[in-house]
């Protein structure tokens, strides 16, 4: 990870989290390549659990698809993801997946690379913008309270190749409507092969 992901990271969880407060944390693409948000999620009163694809440095639980996660509905109050979009072929279902598992009221910081050089782990598919976010948060019946680009080089050498869009979202009580909907999205995920693991 570069470090202006870090510090989009730091800063988020210094704006909106309270120390020592309770607080389930899923961290979406965990695996420490070069750097992990788990040090950000040191607070006691904090459980932090890291998931990704394959089993590593950072990884708690090593999922079997990208698009289930092994947690109860409405079970964490936040998801945390960075750098891990680009690579998700059908994010969208991830996202779907990831407001599931989040509490009403729950939030999701996610940092997504705006431009950059290609990296395949093991595929290279997206880069995000504003509009993204705010297309996720209507598809997720969600709000997005926050929305930020870089949209000039970072000072930090490693990180100048770099932009991210990061963004706050908070779950709100699904309609019945929205629910038949999200929940129809999940079940077609399982369609893709490699989704209903």
């Amino acid at each position: 990870m570069h470090a202006s992901s870090y510090e989009h990271m730091r800063r988020l969880v210094d704006a909106h989290l309270q120390p020592s407060s309770p607080l389930a944390v899923v961290d979406i693409g965990s695996y420490d390549v070069n750097g992990s948000y788990r040090t950000l999620f040191t607070d006691p009163a904090w459980r932090y659990t890291g998931v990704d694809l394959e089993s590593g440095p950072g990884v708690d639980v090593v999922l079997h698809s990208p698009y289930r996660l092994p947690f109860a509905t409405s079970s964490v109050d936040l998801v945390v993801s960075g750098q891990a979009f680009e690579h998700v072929e059908f994010f969208w279902l991830s996202w779907l997946e990831m407001l599931r598992v989040l509490k009403p009221g729950g939030r999701v910081f996610l940092i997504a690379p705006s431009r950059g050089p290609e990296h395949r782990y093991p595929q290279d598919c997206w880069r995000f913008y504003p509009d993204g976010y705010r297309a996720l948060a209507k598809f997720g019946s969600c709000d997005l309270l926050q929305v930020s680009t870089d949209w000039e080089p970072d000072s930090d050498p490693g990180s100048a190749a770099w932009g991210d869009t990061v963004g706050v979202f908070v779950k709100r009580p699904l309609r019945p409507r929205e629910y038949a909907f999200q929940t129809a999205m999940r079940l077609a995920g399982r369609l893709i092969p490699g989704g209903g693991r």
